[in-house]
């Protein structure tokens, strides 16, 4: 008897990008614009903390729900809930810090402790923490989950040095992008782990990000250039976006060329 026809398992994707030149940029630019645009919904536009927060964490959701739809990497539903996030992120810490007088220092502690107690389940319950093998819920759960809190703790560390040090915007930045630069010597030269020298880049470009936009929208009696949240958040938007669609045709063509190779 013939056994019956099976069709091959489909191949699982990784849902999240590969760390490129390209995702470094976009990503400093959504942290960047995540500062800038919080302060517009909260100040400019007068809605304060509380009712921004609730808006965007429903945005959020409404993101995620897309992103955790796709079953793999498509640019505009990842860096779409990657922006959201960098907003969220930084609402969540502004508020415990504004709203509930929680210090900097004990946020700073706090988010520490939860990212790294994240990392320890993620790991525990899969055994690997590489973002090259996100292609189940449960891993891209944990990966969310551990960018949450990066943008949380990146908040509350970037605004601790700059609070208790009363460094500037431009050197505070300037600060955090020596400080990835000796990680990224560190990575290539004495081989650290590429894992942790991920994440410790991921979590810096938060405070890096956000003191090149309080730098660019701050006025300049506060040591920033004037532009405004306004003007700032739209110009790195209309970078996220011209960088999302080089992405989008790049990974359009890529697959083709993959399909072109197969059918060969």
């Amino acid at each position: 008897m013939l056994a019956p026809h099976t069709h091959p398992a489909a191949p699982a994707h990784n849902r999240v990008p590969d760390v490129t030149l390209d995702f470094w940029l976009i990503k400093l630019m959504a942290v960047t614009m995540g500062e800038t645009a919080a302060d517009y919904l909260a100040v400019n536009l007068g809605l304060g903390l509380t009712v921004t927060s609730l808006i965007m964490t429903g945005v959020l959701i409404v993101a995620l729900v897309l992103q955790f739809a796709q079953k793999r990497y498509v640019p505009w539903a990842y860096w779409l809930a990657v922006v959201l996030i960098s907003v969220v992120g930084t609402l969540i810490t502004d508020n415990l810090v504004d709203n509930f007088g929680v210090r900097l220092q004990t946020t700073t502690i706090a988010f520490s402790v939860t990212l790294i107690a994240t990392f320890a389940v993620w790991y525990a319950s899969e055994r690997t923490l590489s973002i090259h093998t996100i292609f189940t819920t449960r891993r891209e759960i944990f990966y969310w989950l551990a960018i949450l809190f990066t943008f949380s703790l990146g908040t509350a560390a970037g605004d601790l040095v700059a609070e208790s040090f009363e460094m500037g915007y431009l050197t505070s930045g300037l600060m955090f992008g020596g400080v990835i630069a000796l990680i990224a010597l560190a990575y290539y030269l004495i081989h650290l782990d590429a894992i942790l020298a991920f994440w410790l880049a991921y979590i810096l470009t938060r405070p890096l990000g956000a003191s090149f936009g309080d730098f660019l929208s701050q006025p300049s009696e506060y040591g920033g250039l004037g532009f405004g949240t306004t003007f700032t958040s739209l110009i790195f938007l209309g970078c996220i976006i011209a960088l999302v669609l080089y992405m989008t045709l790049k990974k359009t063509d890529d697959e083709a060329d993959e399909i072109l190779l197969e059918s060969d």
